[in-house]
């Protein structure tokens, strides 16, 4: 997601450098973007005013800015009044680790995990929860717009994380009512095609009843959120639902079915083919 999010600063003029751990991905995007790779993330982070960092879990985030064996990291090279803004869906643990790394070099730092998936990322759609202190945030905000078409500042370091987890915790419910309902109705023998347009406007209507519930009946799943991401999303969701003490039966119950299509080699596949669960279950 980093990839159009990146391109979408050049548009608005700002001068970007960017690196990315798959060499060939970040040549691919010079190629196609007015700006400049670099070969470690202290190299592009450099006296730049602002660093984002999009990658996959707390790791690594970490590689990226503390650096490791391979690379110097982006935080060694930022300069004190910058602002480091990670996308990363992380832990809350994490973002406020890297609050007090960042302010003890004098750099400033936003929590700031999004929601839109790769086409909200590729049309500049972005709903983006952050966490940190205000002058930090209001510095960051205009970078962030170019990207977003929401950006709240929630409270202070891993307030932005906490509210990725609320966002993955609804996310949850509405794939697995979809999953159940569309099994449910062809099991009834009912076209779901017609119950779709029946449902989806009304009170059960969700966007991935309205963006994949079609795909869902067909058993397509070559896009998306992946089963791999999405399960370690509410991974999170449990170990902090846990450190804090509360209930989260469905996110239980969703992880559970998302397990099992690992399982079935379908982890690089969209979140919704956990419908195929419910389908496994009417055969056996």
């Amino acid at each position: 997601m980093g990839y159009p999010m990146a391109g979408h600063l050049v548009d608005a003029g700002h001068e970007v450098r960017v690196y990315n751990r798959t060499e060939e991905t970040a040549q691919r995007w010079t190629a196609k973007h007015a700006g400049t790779s670099c070969a470690t993330p202290a190299e592009a982070a450099d006296g730049a005013d602002f660093a984002f960092v999009c990658v996959g879990a707390d790791d690594d985030v970490r590689s990226v800015v503390y650096g490791n064996d391979d690379n110097a990291g982006a935080l060694s090279t930022m300069a004190e009044g910058s602002v480091l803004v990670d996308h990363t869906t992380a832990s809350a643990a994490l973002a406020r680790e890297l609050s007090e790394a960042c302010s003890a070099k004098g750099v400033g730092f936003v929590d700031a995990p999004i929601s839109g998936g790769q086409a909200g990322a590729e049309n500049g759609q972005l709903s983006v929860m952050c966490g940190g202190e205000l002058n930090d945030f209001t510095k960051a905000q205009p970078i962030i717009d170019c990207y977003a078409k929401a950006t709240t500042l929630v409270g202070g370091p891993g307030s932005g994380q906490l509210t990725k987890m609320v966002n993955q915790i609804l996310c949850a419910g509405a794939i697995q009512g979809a999953a159940e309902a569309i099994s449910f109705g062809e099991q009834a023998g009912l076209d779901m095609d017609l119950v779709l347009q029946a449902v989806t406007q009304g009170a059960a209507g969700s966007w991935y009843l309205s963006n994949r519930g079609e795909t869902m009946v067909k058993d397509e799943f070559d896009f998306g959120f992946a089963v791999d991401w999405m399960a370690k999303d509410l991974g999170l969701v449990r170990d902090e639902a846990r450190s804090i003490g509360a209930p989260t039966p469905l996110a239980d119950l969703t992880g559970s079915y998302l397990a099992d299509s690992q399982t079935a080699g379908d982890n690089r596949r969209d979140a919704t083919v956990i419908v195929r669960r419910y389908r496994d279950h009417r055969s056996s």
